[in-house]
């Protein structure tokens, strides 16, 4: 394809994209792209909010370039103050290491392998010595770094910011350096940063990256970005059951910025469909985005079982079933509910049981449970299902 052709496709849902003209003129000289994304394993699930800038690397790929994912076992250290208006928790690097393990299994749903160059920023900064980091440290002054709008603020609240969170633009704008990177993907919160790795390689008489930002996508609250942090988010590794239902709890406004972001639909196929009703738009939805991960028949498997338990109160057909003797202490002829409950494990705690009655989320049969002090026989119980909020379903036998 064109130079000027492909740029027009990648410009497509960006934010800001920067260094273009650069880019035509490389390709048109026949030169295969190096684009670079970052991920620190912060926790061990990638998000629907990753899947944003994955389809844009995904994108490159399919118009022939060389996708560099770079896990940031080393910068996680430091932890990214974008958008934060306090430190990060330090992990250890056992912590780390743990959360880095399904990470390429999760990218590599929506990237392809046999494009992808993986790295660990470790490789480089695990042989940086303290004068490599000083010598770094010396490109950016603290009046730059205070542009930042996350670090101004801080500054002007007195909130304190360590000299170590100064480091992490320079330490993600040297991977720019090591892995010379024409082109920087990342989030709209990752502009600064992604500017920094074009300073750097400027600095180091290289030529630069093009940089590329992509829009946050909103949580499950219709509010917020979604982020780990605000536990608002879909995992890539959600259960098929979860993730369905997760996207049908999203505000009917959201879901069309799902549309675009996630299944990449254009203003004019997004018209047509606020036509429809909005039930069977976020149904279609749910089902697309479960299918982009388990396949077309669980998309259709999960919409039909959305629709027993929503539209016709009916169960889940899969639903976990528990014997009576296996939650209960042996010949014991009755237990309280939050005992029940805890004993099948499909709960975080005792707490969010009690707190799950309290709210009357909770339902015995065709019934709500009258309040956490209720016990039920276990003659009665036998066949009972119990529904606990919107997708917890368990059969008692």
């Amino acid at each position: 394809m064109e130079a000027e052709k492909q740029i027009e496709l990648l410009k497509q849902r960006t934010e800001v994209f920067l260094g273009e003209e650069q880019l035509i003129e490389r390709i048109r000289a026949g030169k295969k792209l190096r684009v670079k994304l970052g991920v620190d394993p912060t926790r061990p699930d990638l998000t629907f909010g990753h899947m944003v800038v994955f389809n844009k690397l995904r994108q490159f790929q399919d118009l022939g370039h060389q996708a560099v994912l770079v896990i940031g076992d080393f910068t996680t250290r430091i932890g990214d103050p974008s958008g934060r208006s306090v430190a990060r928790p330090i992990l250890t690097e056992e912590e780390i290491n743990e959360n880095a393990k399904t990470y390429l299994e999760q990218a590599f749903k929506i990237l392809d392998p046999a494009k992808t160059e993986v790295r660990r920023n470790s490789e480089w900064f695990g042989k940086m010595s303290l004068l490599d980091a000083l010598q770094l440290a010396r490109q950016m002054t603290v009046a730059r770094m205070l542009e930042r709008d996350d670090f101004a603020k801080r500054y002007a609240a007195k909130t304190p910011i360590s000299i170590v969170e100064f480091l992490y633009p320079l330490l993600q704008g040297r991977d720019s350096v090591e892995l010379r990177s024409d082109v920087e993907i990342g989030g709209t919160d990752q502009l600064f940063n992604n500017l920094v790795g074009r300073q750097l390689q400027k600095d180091a008489g290289m030529p630069e990256q093009a940089v590329l930002t992509m829009p946050l996508l909103v949580g499950l609250d219709g509010e917020r970005k979604m982020s780990k942090s605000y536990g608002n988010y879909i995992a890539l590794n959600d259960s098929a059951k979860d993730m369905f239902g997760k996207v049908m709890s999203v505000p009917d406004a959201t879901m069309w910025v799902y549309y675009e972001l996630l299944l990449e639909k254009s203003p004019a196929e997004i018209a047509a469909m606020k036509n429809e009703h909005p039930m069977e738009m976020k149904k279609r939805l749910a089902s697309a985005l479960t299918a982009k991960f388990y396949g077309e028949e669980a998309g259709r498997y999960e919409r039909e079982q959305f629709e027993n338990v929503f539209s016709k109160k009916q169960a889940r057909e899969d639903m976990p079933a528990f014997a009576w003797d296996a939650l209960v202490p042996a010949g014991a002829p009755d237990a309280s509910l939050v005992d029940l409950l805890a004993a099948t494990k499909l709960f975080p705690s005792k707490k969010e049981i009690r707190r799950l009655i309290e709210q009357g989320a909770v339902k015995i049969g065709d019934r709500k449970a009258s309040g956490v002090g209720e016990r039920l026989e276990k003659a009665a119980a036998a066949g009972t299902v119990v529904q606990a909020g919107k997708r917890i379903f368990v059969k008692i036998l």
